[in-house]
C-alpha cells in the first residue's frame, strides 16, 4: 500500500514534553440532541430514548472484556445476519440471526431487537423459532408491513419471507404476525417456493413496487441474483437475473430506488454482499446503481461501488422511515451490517455470546460524485442524543516523526472522536489507539488518497488468520485535509470521513481505555477541532 509503512511500530506510552494535557471536568453534562420526525396521522409518536445520566457512561460491574457497550449483542450464544427492521407502533423492530445452540449445535433462528431511536436497541427474545415446521432452521430473508392485506392475514400483518435450510436444501418459507411483528406463525402451505435443484438459492429480500403495484423479490442464487413479482407474497414468478461472475457468492441482496435532491437525479440501486478481493478489498457490501422495469436491472457500469471499505461490514440491509413521506423516502435510507466476516467469524473472542455485533446505524444519501451517482454514508444524527460532555482541545501542530499524546483523551470504554487533519506536504497521519501490547490505528494517507485502519497489532491478532491483519482503506478525495469521525467501541472501530464518501468498519480488540496517540509520518501534520465524547452503554438486556 503506497505510503503506509508494513512494518509493525511499537510506541512508548509515556507523555511527551511540551504537551500539556488539558484538564477534564468531573461532572458530566449531557448535551441532548432531539430530531422531531412527525409522524403520520395513523402512527404513534415514537418515544425518545431515556437521557443518559452520569453514571450511563459506565461499563457495568461485571462487564465482560470484550462485549460492546453500545453497539448490540445478545445476551448470550450467537449473533449473526441482522434483517431489515420495520416501523411498528412507534418502534423499529429489528431480527436478527440467533443461535441458542452455538457451540454444541446449529441452526439459526429469528431474534427480535428494538429501538424508538435506532441506535439503543433491546433485546425481546426468538420471533421465529427453528425446527418447528419440519423445513429446518431460519436463516436471512426480510419482513414486510402488509399495508394492503396482500397475503390475507389482514392490513398492516407483518409477513415475513425467509430461507428455511433442511439436510442442506434452500427453501423459501412465509411466516405471519398480527402481533405486530412479536411473535409469527407458520403458513401452511411452506415452502411458498420449492427449490428447484440449486445448492445456493437463499435470502429473500421483499420490496413493494409501488409504481406497478406488485411484491417484488431479489433472491441469492450463487453468483446471480435472481427476480420474482408476486401480487400476494404467496405466489411467486421468476421474471429475470443479474449476473456477476468476478465477486464470489452473493448473499443478503437488497433493492431499492433514490433520489439525489441536489441534482434530481434518481437511480434504483441493487446491492448485495460480495467478495472484493480481485480488488485487494474483502467481503463487503457491494452496489450498483441502474435501471429497474419492474421486471429487469440494468446496472450503469459492471463494476460495483462498496459502502463500506472495513474488514467487517457483512450481510448489510438498508431501510426507508415510513414518517419521511413518498418524496422523503426517496432521499435518506439507514443502514447497519454485521461486524464481523466469515474468514475468521468463529475465532473471535467473545464472552457468554460470540459472533461480534451489529455496527451502528448510518444514515445513506445520494449524491453526484465527479459525475457518478453514489451513497454517502455516516452515523445516524440520533446517536448526538446518547453522547455525554466531549473533551476538547486547542489545535495541535505534530512535527515529521513525532509521536505525541492527543490534548484531549477517552474517559469512558466507548466514546466518539472527531477531528479536522490537515496534511498539506502529502503527509501520514496514524492515530494509534489502546497500548503498546494492543493497538489499533487509524490513519490518512494524504498522498495515496486513502483512510486506512490497521490492526495488526490489537490483542487478537496474531491468533486470527493472515486476512484479519492485512491493512484496509478507503479512497478520499481530500487534497490533504479531512474531517476524522471515528466511533471506538470495546471490539470495534467505525471509521467516516466528513462528508461520508468514506468508511471502515472492522472489529478491532485494544483498551479503548489506553488512550490516542498522534503520530507524523513524512511531513507536518495539523490536528484542529479535536473532541472525544463519551457514549453512553446500551444494556440489550435492560428492560
Amino acid at each position: 500500500m503506497m505510503g503506509i509503512d508494513p512494518r509493525p511500530v511499537r510506541r512508548t506510552r509515556g507523555r511527551r514534553i511540551g504537551i500539556l494535557v488539558a484538564s477534564i471536568v468531573a461532572a458530566v453534562v449531557v448535551v441532548a440532541l432531539v430530531i422531531v420526525l412527525l409522524p403520520r396521522a395513523d402512527e404513534p409518536t415514537p418515544q425518545p430514548s431515556p437521557t443518559p445520566t452520569a453514571d450511563a457512561f459506565a461499563t457495568p460491574e461485571g462487564w465482560e472484556r470484550f462485549r460492546p457497550t453500545f453497539h448490540l449483542t445478545p445476551e448470550q450464544h450467537w449473533i449473526n445476519d441482522p434483517q431489515r427492521p420495520v416501523f411498528v407502533d412507534g418502534e423499529w423492530r429489528l431480527y436478527y440471526l440467533y443461535n441458542a445452540d452455538y457451540p454444541e449445535g446449529n441452526g439459526t433462528e429469528w431474534h427480535l431487537a428494538t429501538s424508538t431511536d435506532m441506535v439503543t436497541w433491546k433485546n425481546r427474545g426468538v420471533a421465529i423459532e427453528k425446527y418447528r415446521n419440519g423445513l429446518g432452521d431460519i436463516l436471512t430473508g426480510s419482513a414486510v408491513v402488509d399495508e394492503r392485506n396482500t397475503a390475507g392475514f389482514g392490513a398492516g400483518a407483518i409477513v415475513a419471507l425467509t430461507t428455511q435450510q433442511d439436510d442442506g436444501v434452500q427453501r423459501q418459507s412465509l411466516f405471519s404476525s398480527t402481533d405486530g411483528g412479536l411473535t409469527f406463525q407458520n403458513y401452511e402451505g411452506n415452502p411458498v417456493m420449492d427449490n428447484p435443484g440449486t445448492t445456493d438459492w437463499r435470502d429473500p429480500k421483499i420490496v413493494w413496487d409501488d409504481a406497478r403495484e406488485k411484491w417484488v423479490m431479489v433472491l441469492a442464487e450463487g453468483e446471480r441474483l435472481g427476480f420474482y413479482t408476486s401480487p400476494d407474497l404467496r405466489e411467486w414468478t421468476y421474471v429475470s437475473d443479474f449476473v456477476r461472475t468476478d465477486y464470489g457468492l452473493l448473499e443478503c441482496p437488497d433493492l431499492f430506488e433514490m433520489v439525489d435532491p441536489d441534482s434530481g437525479r434518481r437511480t434504483w440501486v441493487l446491492g448485495a454482499s460480495a467478495d472484493a478481493s480481485r480488488e485487494g478489498g474483502t467481503t463487503g457490501f457491494a452496489y450498483w446503481t441502474g435501471a429497474w422495469d419492474g421486471e429487469r436491472f440494468v446496472a450503469d457500469t459492471d463494476e460495483p461501488q462498496w459502502l463500506d471499505g472495513g474488514a467487517d461490514f457483512y450481510a448489510a440491509v438498508t431501510w426507508d422511515d415510513p414518517r419521511d413521506g413518498d418524496e422523503g423516502r426517496l432521499e435518506r435510507r439507514f443502514a447497519l451490517g454485521w461486524i464481523n466476516n466469515w474468514a475468521y467469524a468463529r475465532d473471535l473472542p467473545g464472552g457468554s455470546w460470540q459472533g461480534g455485533s451489529l455496527s451502528t446505524t448510518r444514515e445513506i444519501v445520494l449524491r453526484e460524485v465527479d459525475g457518478r451517482l453514489s451513497l454517502l454514508s455516516q452515523p445516524v444524527a440520533a446517536l448526538d442524543a446518547r453522547q455525554g460532555e466531549p473533551a476538547t482541545a486547542p489545535d495541535l501542530a505534530v512535527a515529521p516523526g513525532g509521536i505525541v499524546d492527543l490534548p484531549a483523551q477517552p474517559r469512558t470504554g466507548a466514546y466518539r472522536l472527531r477531528a479536522r487533519v490537515d496534511a498539506p506536504d502529502g503527509g501520514e497521519l496514524r492515530l494509534r489507539f489502546g497500548s503498546a501490547d494492543a493497538e489499533v490505528t487509524v490513519g490518512y494517507d494524504s498522498d495515496a488518497g486513502v483512510i486506512f485502519l490497521d490492526r495488526r497489532q490489537d490483542a487478537v491478532a496474531d491468533a486470527m488468520p493472515e486476512t484479519y491483519r492485512e491493512i484496509r482503506t478507503a479512497p478520499v478525495d481530500a487534497e490533504g485535509s479531512i474531517v476524522l469521525d471515528i466511533l471506538v467501541d470495546a471490539s470495534s472501530i467505525e471509521v467516516f470521513t466528513g462528508d461520508g464518501r468514506a468508511s471502515l468498519t472492522s472489529a478491532a480488540y485494544a483498551d479503548a481505555r489506553a488512550g490516542v496517540t498522534a503520530e507524523a509520518t513524512r511531513g507536518a501534520i495539523s490536528i484542529r477541532d479535536l473532541s472525544v465524547t463519551p457514549l453512553a452503554v446500551n444494556d440489550p438486556s435492560a428492560p
